[in-house]
This record gives C-alpha cells, sequence and structure tokens, in this order.
C-alpha cells in the first residue's frame, strides 16, 4: 500500500523539524512517498533526499509558490522540479527578498498594538533569515504570552482585520506557474478551501489558474472538509487536472495531522503521481 504524501514544510520555511528530522518522522508513519515543499526555497531538499535514500523512502523534490491574485495570498506547490532550475531560483529570490520588508512592517503594526520587540522575536525563532514568515511572529507571540498557541495567535492577529496584519504583493499567478513547469515541474494549487471565496471566485481562480498552465489541485489536505474534499476531487475530474494529497504540515504542536495521516484521495480522481510513472528512488 503507497502512502505518498506531497505538501510538507521544514524549517528550510516555517516548519519546526529539520529536512531530516521530518523524513524521519514521515518514514516513522510509513509515508512512502514524499514531497517538502518549503516556502519560497529549496535550500532543504538536498538534505531531505539524502534521508530519504537511506531510509527507502521515495522523494520528490517540491517547492510552495507564494502568490498574489485579487488580492487574495494563494499558494502554488510545484513538485518534481529541478531544484537548479534558474529561472525558478531567480523567482525564488525575488520573493524571499520582500520578505524582511514585509516582517518589518509587520512588527511596526504589533508594536502599535502594544507588542514591542517583535521582529527581533521572530527572527529567533526563524533558522532561515531570508525566510521571516507568520508562523514566526506567532511563536514569538506565545513565547510573550499574548495567546496559549499558535492556533490560537491566528485568530487574534496576523490576519486580515487584525493587529499586525500587512498587505503584501507575491509573485504572479501566471509567472509562479511558469516557474514551476520551466524546471520541469507540476503546478499545484494548494488547499483551496483555505481560500475564503464565494463559488463564483472560486471558479475564477480555478479557470485562471488552468488557463495558466495549472495542472493539479490538492484535494486531500490536512484543514480539507469531507465535504471540500468531494466538491474539489468534482472541480478537478470536471476541469481535467490532476489531484493531489499533503498533509501540509509544519510541526509538533502546530499541524492538525502528521504526514501521511491523511485519508485518500476520492477514487474517481486521477493522482497527480500517475504523471511520474515508476517514480525511483534517489
Amino acid at each position: 500500500m503507497q502512502n505518498i504524501d506531497l505538501h510538507n514544510h521544514s524549517r528550510v520555511s516555517d516548519g519546526l523539524l529539520t529536512p531530516t528530522e521530518l523524513v524521519t518522522l514521515a518514514a516513522g508513519n510509513g509515508v512512502t512517498t514524499l514531497a517538502l515543499t518549503d516556502h519560497d526555497d529549496v535550500q532543504g531538499l538536498t538534505e531531505a533526499a539524502q534521508t530519504a535514500g537511506n531510509l527507502g523512502i521515495r522523494f520528490i523534490d517540491g517547492v510552495e509558490v507564494s502568490v498574489t491574485w485579487a488580492q487574495h495570498t494563494i499558494h502554488i506547490v510545484g513538485l518534481n522540479i529541478d531544484p537548479c532550475n534558474i529561472a525558478l531560483l531567480d523567482g525564488l529570490a525575488g520573493i524571499r527578498s520582500g520578505r524582511m520588508e514585509r516582517a518589518e512592517k509587520i512588527a511596526n503594526e504589533l508594536a502599535k498594538a502594544g507588542i514591542p520587540g517583535a521582529l527581533e522575536g521572530a527572527l529567533r525563532h526563524a533558522h532561515n533569515p531570508n525566510i521571516v514568515a507568520r508562523p514566526h511572529f506567532a511563536r514569538y507571540l506565545v513565547e510573550r504570552g499574548v495567546a496559549r498557541d499558535v492556533r490560537a495567535v491566528f485568530k487574534r492577529f496576523l490576519v486580515k482585520g487584525k493587529a499586525g496584519y500587512v498587505k503584501h504583493c507575491w509573485a504572479e499567478l501566471g509567472e509562479a506557474i511558469s516557474w514551476i513547469r520551466g524546471a520541469g515541474g507540476v503546478a499545484v494549487l494548494a488547499h483551496p478551501g483555505r481560500c475564503v471565496v464565494g463559488r463564483d471566485v472560486m471558479d475564477r481562480l480555478l479557470d485562471e489558474f488552468v488557463e495558466a498552465g495549472g495542472q493539479a489541485i490538492e484535494v486531500v489536505t490536512c484543514n480539507h472538509t469531507s465535504d471540500q474534499v468531494a466538491f474539489f476531487a468534482a472541480q478537478a475530474n470536471r476541469r481535467g487536472l490532476l489531484a493531489s494529497r499533503g498533509s501540509d504540515y509544519h510541526g509538533p504542536g502546530e499541524s492538525y495531522l502528521e504526514p501521511g495521516k491523511l485519508p485518500p484521495l476520492p477514487p474517481q480522481c486521477v493522482p497527480v503521481w500517475q504523471a511520474w510513472g515508476d517514480l525511483t528512488l534517489h
């Protein structure tokens, strides 16, 4: 029985575990094929691939690209990419260059809300200084005793309409997909159920995703309800998209599910991994 998990994060971006620790956890959970998909960076792939090879797990090189679409932040996962592709690397570097500017603005907004020192605090939690993300600020706020856990932080801070929220422009949808496909990868719309939009806007997003060359959609992920799984499975079939499965794991105490602990794809879906044929071990 294959157990394939194609969306996970290490502390190269905003996860809590090293690439080695993440792969080891996945192996212990019976994962047979794993992708590391850190935000806007591929630095952890070599370490993860080496560990996966040692443990007998098939490994997929991946990345999760931050995108601004119609004033919404969405994420496009790239799977089976060439992590040495120059255009992809240049695009990701451009995204990372704006992260510190956003981090400084978030810290300023939190200071206005009576929470000083947030940038320094977030940087202490960011193992990769080029990727300072909202979870790093959230961990600092938990450390300060402002909230009991990271989930509670995101109910009170850092999101639209709350203290610490900062609007930011990421990559465009079309360019993110072109980087992924140019690197030989499959472009996957990540956790679409997380987008708080109406049905008409979701239809528009899916239409533009397909028109731009998107190839797959994440049907099963940690925060999709059973109704959302059924809805996005139907959307994948109607639009000729492949279906992906990924836990979006960030670390102990912060994620709903560990790697490999997801339900299977609905039987009517065409799995994204079928596009790769017989995967070989690293």
